[in-house]
């Protein structure tokens, strides 16, 4: 199975964050002109959480905040689960089963190098199936 590192080598993606004090209103705005579904929150280089629409809608919407005024920090997942290169999609795939998420972000260190998303994972894990089924099929028909 694909590790990140090989991941990364063949996805060459920007990463996409706000920091603390951004107002979830332009949160969501570069969300949706990017079409993702989670931001980084950075503090200068240092990952401090991670906003998602899930946290928009649990913590902003149910708790009738206003998004003009509410700022990322206020609402933002600050426990954020991370991975690093060396992982495997396949521990990928269990780490945001477990967890209930949908967005890792990728680590060096303390340094942010890229977000993987369930998506990625799935298309990812999909591929490698591909691959084996057609290993299998070209072996037993010699």
């Amino acid at each position: 199975m694909k590790t990140i590192s090989q991941f990364l080598d063949q996805h060459d993606r920007q990463i996409f964050s706000v920091n603390p004090t951004t107002s979830v209103r332009e949160a969501l705005e570069k969300m949706s002109n990017h079409n993702i579904g989670a931001l980084l929150v950075l503090d200068g280089n240092a990952l401090v959480g991670i906003f998602s629409e899930r946290d928009y809608a649990r913590k902003v919407v149910l708790h009738g905040k206003n998004s003009n005024d509410a700022k990322v920090s206020e609402i933002m997942t600050a426990k954020v689960i991370t991975i690093d290169t060396a992982h495997t999609i396949d521990q990928c795939m269990e780490i945001m089963t477990h967890n209930h998420i949908r967005h890792l972000p990728i680590v060096n260190g303390s340094r942010v190098i890229g977000l993987i998303s369930i998506g990625d994972v799935v298309r990812e894990m999909i591929a490698y199936q591909k691959t084996m089924i057609d290993q299998l099929q070209s072996y037993i028909t010699g």
